[in-house]
């Protein structure tokens, strides 16, 4: 398994000077938000999407994935009952896909929560919207090499699909290999009822955790919280997981700099012990 920095922790940063400062704290991937790219990541031309790859090669870094999809452009919903927002969320999405591939990443994980909220009263109609959506994406994850994960989320930030055994079901109806799920750390000590480790118990040898995000319930990063990480890091190296584990807090504490730095000095200390 490899450590990948969520890059809008250090946004403040050119994206040269965020890939070197990762790579020199031992990180060996960049997770990248596309909001961090412009405002609309979607429409980048070819010529700034080479000299972004190559600008992480040249620092021995490599773009993971992307995350956090639909907050540019402004007005996306994958379960809005207005079908010609879906369409222009669906577009976006496939977009992304593709940027996704472009970069060289093996990943996505739509998370969004404001742009997946259910109206009230509406709710069935809603999953209905998200799940085609949610397929349309699939299919373009097949056609480009990749893997959409469909992220669960606690209920504080969105009211549609809050656990793994919900985005499961959702995967396996749609039926699509380049569908998955992921765990999120803090969402899952939120709204599950078993710890972290015990979902990755539970769902690792399925198949269906296809990424980790790594943060603590107080929304700080591994290590500045009460949340102790140990067990799943023990659980990830029992199952012989080789994917990538982004570090996402959202909170930076004093900065972005020294968070992500806190964060893999933590994490890798505890590796060290599983050894």
């Amino acid at each position: 398994m490899r450590m990948a920095l969520c890059n809008e922790v250090v946004r403040e940063l050119p994206f040269e000077k965020q890939c070197a400062l990762a790579a020199g704290l031992g990180y060996r991937a960049l997770e990248i938000a596309p909001f961090t790219l412009g405002e609309e990541p979607h429409r980048l031309d070819a010529a700034t999407i080479a000299r972004l790859r190559r600008t992480a090669e040249s620092a021995g870094i490599a773009i993971s994935g992307l995350h956090w999809l639909l907050v540019t452009p402004p007005g996306l919903s994958i379960t809005s009952a207005d079908a010609e927002v879906r369409a222009r969320t669906v577009a976006v999405m496939e977009r992304l896909v593709a940027l996704c591939a472009e970069l060289g990443g093996g990943y996505l994980v739509h998370g969004s929560p404001a742009q997946r909220m259910l109206e009230p009263g509406r709710e069935a109609e809603g999953r209905a919207h998200a799940r085609e959506c949610l397929a349309r994406a699939a299919r373009a994850a097949e056609r480009a090499g990749v893997t959409y994960c469909l992220e669960p989320l606690s209920p504080e930030e969105t009211n549609f699909v809050n656990s793994i055994e919900e985005a499961v079901a959702i995967v396996r109806e749609i039926g699509s290999p380049a569908l998955k799920t992921m765990l999120d750390h803090r969402a899952a000590c939120l709204a599950e009822r078993e710890t972290p480790a015990e979902l990755l118990e539970r769902w690792l040898h399925g198949g269906m955790i296809a990424h980790v995000h790594l943060n603590d319930r107080n929304k700080g990063a591994p290590g500045q919280g009460e949340d102790r990480f140990a067990p799943v890091l023990a659980t990830l190296s029992r199952h012989a997981y080789a994917g990538t584990i982004g570090v996402e807090p959202f909170r930076y504490r004093p900065d972005g700099p020294t968070c992500a730095a806190r964060a893999i000095g933590y994490l890798c200390g505890i590796l060290e012990t599983l050894r």
